[in-house]
């Protein structure tokens, strides 16, 4: 009993380690805040490329709480004013917006527009362009010949109108160098642009334009034979025909406006017959 009585207490004590359990919820919040940033970004993006510079400003007022939440009252209460992300010139057309204006008149309900104004007449005024660009195009198939002088052409459709552009090549010039003299290939060009020009009623203008020279020249005299290169080309084209009330102007650019990188190109020496449209 004494022997028991004077034993040692010993005490153990174990140190739980927890390993593999449960370590909280925080991730899936901030995992959670990377997908609503990714949503608002990716809503960002397509807004801003769905959506009119009018519509954008609509959608920054109504989230600005110190101004009102439109300026313009277009008719409803939302941040585009009435408006949908799809009228008007970003209506959705698989995927491309609004094809044409007529389309675009449709999504605006101007349909009903009176013939010669609006959409009605800029489109009779467009088709006009095009039937003297088709027409002069289809010359090419014709002959031999008629594809040769083509290759002096090219025409394109601005605000403006139809720009028919006559230009050098290497190996066949349009004027005899540093003259305003046309050169035979020049006259069979200009009497094929009055036969396709007839076509039509529209008011014509005539620019000259040249390359740059390679060293600066004292008497640079690219502003004079620019504009004298246009001056010929007018009285050729009412000599092939062409009503000469119908030119609204001539001008010569000079060098100033090349229509390749390279200022000395030959490619810059050109004259653009413009054929204006009706509703300028």
């Amino acid at each position: 009993m004494a022997a028991q009585g004077n034993a040692p207490v010993i005490i153990k004590r174990k140190k739980v380690v927890q390993g593999g359990g449960h370590h909280g919820g925080a991730w899936k919040v901030a995992y959670a805040d990377f997908v609503t940033a990714m949503m608002a970004f990716f809503l960002l993006m397509w807004l801003l490329n769905a959506t009119t510079e009018k519509q954008r400003k609509g959608i920054s007022d109504y989230f600005n709480p110190t101004i009102p939440v439109n300026r313009i009252s277009g008719g409803g209460d939302g941040a585009f004013g009435g408006d949908s992300v799809f009228s008007e010139d970003t209506m959705a057309n698989s995927g491309t917006g609004a094809l044409d204006r007529k389309t675009s008149a449709a999504a605006s309900g101007q349909a009903g527009a009176e013939p010669g104004h609006g959409t009605a007449g800029e489109g009779r005024a467009q088709s006009e362009l095009e039937d003297v660009e088709k027409a002069l195009i289809a010359r090419g198939g014709e002959s031999n010949t008629m594809e040769r002088l083509l290759r002096h052409v090219v025409t394109r459709v601005t605000d403006e109108g139809l720009v028919i552009e006559i230009f050098d090549l290497p190996d066949a010039p349009l004027f005899a160098a540093e003259t305003a003299e046309a050169l035979p290939v020049t006259l069979a060009i200009i009497d094929l642009l009055a036969e396709v020009l007839n076509l039509t009623s529209n008011e014509i203008a005539v620019s000259g334009f040249l390359r740059s020279h390679p060293v600066t020249l004292i008497d640079n005299p690219v502003w004079a034979l620019s504009t004298q290169r246009a001056q010929v080309t007018r009285g050729l084209l009412e000599s092939a025909g062409l009503d000469a009330g119908r030119m609204q102007r001539i001008s010569g650019f000079a060098d100033r406006k090349p229509a390749v990188a390279v200022p000395t190109a030959i490619r810059n020496n050109r004259i653009e017959v413009t054929l204006l449209r009706r509703d300028r």
